[in-house]
């Protein structure tokens, strides 16, 4: 498969390392100091983009990615509340392609899914409060990571007495307090605390490296291969 690269830090070349590994051909390399070159022929002889970049650039990205009739597999967060409804309608509307994840780990989204089980077994338990914690590096944009935003609805989409989230310091009756920290090079770690007056359940996943999101990203795209229209993760893994 041609692979193009949109953005190319650390994740970057891990996405490159990982891509050329599993045979595919890196035919583009897209940063901030060469943006034209969505305009070249060899963006264009891609298969799939990668786009792991800002939230300030990425639906810029996906758009010109389209423009030359490449797929795209977006990994940047932050950006999805009021243009990813927008996207998905252009999506259908143009026949465009894009699998967007907030976190493409394996391991993580079992845990988004381990909690969706939680939820439901504990929604009728008022006495069990609910809250997140996230910890990333401090080069990480925005806060609360998109990993916590989909874990905290997964949540409340399971939780009938629970609606949204809230990022602390500030909090709201009804709502998931999500605390965001920034520590260097800690590549991501989620806690969920279900906790009453008598006990704590406690789930938590650590990443041990970004290997694991780049593993999911370059097997999201190939999955696209033959495919069209908005994927995520359950379509990848077909979560029931």
């Amino acid at each position: 498969m041609k692979i193009a690269l949109i953005g190319y830090g650390k994740m970057g070349k891990m996405l490159e390392a990982m891509a050329i590994a599993r045979g595919h051909e890196i035919v583009s390399i897209i940063d901030a100091d060469n943006t034209d070159d969505f305009d070249s022929e060899a963006f264009r002889s891609a298969e799939v983009a990668l786009e792991f970049t800002t939230p300030q650039t990425a639906v810029d990205n996906i758009k010109r990615s389209w423009a030359a009739d490449v797929k795209v597999v977006c990994g940047t967060t932050g950006w999805t509340s009021e243009a990813l409804p927008q996207l998905t309608k252009a999506i259908e509307t143009n026949g465009k392609t894009l699998f967007w994840a907030s976190n493409f780990s394996l391991g993580v989204n079992v845990f988004w899914e381990l909690n969706k089980a939680i939820a439901r077994l504990l929604g009728n338990f008022d006495q069990y409060s609910v809250s997140i914690e996230e910890v990333h590096h401090t080069q990480k944009k925005d806060a609360p990571s998109g990993t916590a935003v989909t874990l905290a609805e997964a949540i409340t989409d399971n939780m009938d007495r629970l609606h949204g989230w809230t990022l602390l310091p500030c909090e709201e009756a009804g709502k998931i307090p999500i605390e965001a920290i920034r520590r260097d090079d800690v590549c991501g770690i989620h806690t969920v605390r279900y906790e009453s007056e008598e006990d704590v359940i406690t789930f938590s996943h650590e990443a041990k490296s970004r290997r694991g999101f780049a593993l999911g990203a370059v097997v999201a795209a190939e999955f696209l291969a033959e495919r069209t229209g908005f994927y995520t993760m359950k379509d990848l893994l077909e979560f029931a």
